[in-house]
């Protein structure tokens, strides 16, 4: 088998996986797919954790994760579930909407195969959104933080009292330089007389 035909063969396993056949109809169940539909306001609500309320999630936590008992799982596990869980609410409304037609019935089987084929995928998807997250906030937080540290050191010394209060120090600083610099070149232009051993007594 060459590697096209390889390709290939993966190509439509993933789309196997990310479709299924309703009414003579291929529906997909990736919501990526519909993105040459979107508008930027639906993708960033698509892409953006955190867009539908959180009693709306809990409600729907048994409906996606029944084999799950919650209150066992750990707070980062329970919080990527509770995102792939908005994914899935996002993504069945993006389908009801791009295929007004379909029935409750197609609706509940494309619900079904999105549960069964789409749940890990979703999982990484959430995943890897918060950790970019984190990733700006900590960027923007060091930026805010070095911003306000130049903007009070240079609110401190715009100040008349700082202005005045440095003036003598920076003379001092630079006066203790010139005393400094002429002790050290008037100590090597006279140099010490050293004396032979035999005036200095020792043998």
């Amino acid at each position: 088998m060459t590697a096209a035909q390889q390709q290939d063969q993966q190509l439509q396993r993933r789309l196997q996986q990310d479709s299924i056949q309703l009414a003579g109809k291929t529906i997909y169940i990736n919501p990526f797919l519909y993105w040459r539909r979107f508008d930027s306001n639906t993708d960033r609500w698509l892409r953006e954790p955190g867009q539908l309320n959180e009693d709306q999630i809990q409600q729907n936590r048994g409906r996606f994760y029944p084999e799950l008992e919650w209150a066992l799982l750990e707070p980062t596990d329970q919080e990527i579930k509770d995102g792939a869980v908005e994914m899935f609410l996002k993504s069945l409304e993006l389908i009801g909407t791009f295929h007004p037609d379909l029935t409750s019935g197609q609706l509940l089987e494309v619900e079904r195969k999105m549960a069964i084929t789409k749940k890990r995928s979703f999982e990484r998807w959430v995943e890897k959104s918060y950790r970019r997250r984190t990733r700006l906030q900590t960027r923007e937080k060091r930026r805010f933080a070095r911003d306000r540290f130049l903007r009070g050191w240079s609110e401190w010394i715009s100040l008349d009292t700082t202005q005045h209060a440095l003036v003598p120090i920076v003379a001092l600083v630079v006066l203790s330089g010139v005393v400094g610099w002429s002790l050290g070149s008037s100590r090597s232009a006279c140099p010490t007389l050293v004396l032979p051993s035999e005036q200095t007594g020792l043998r």
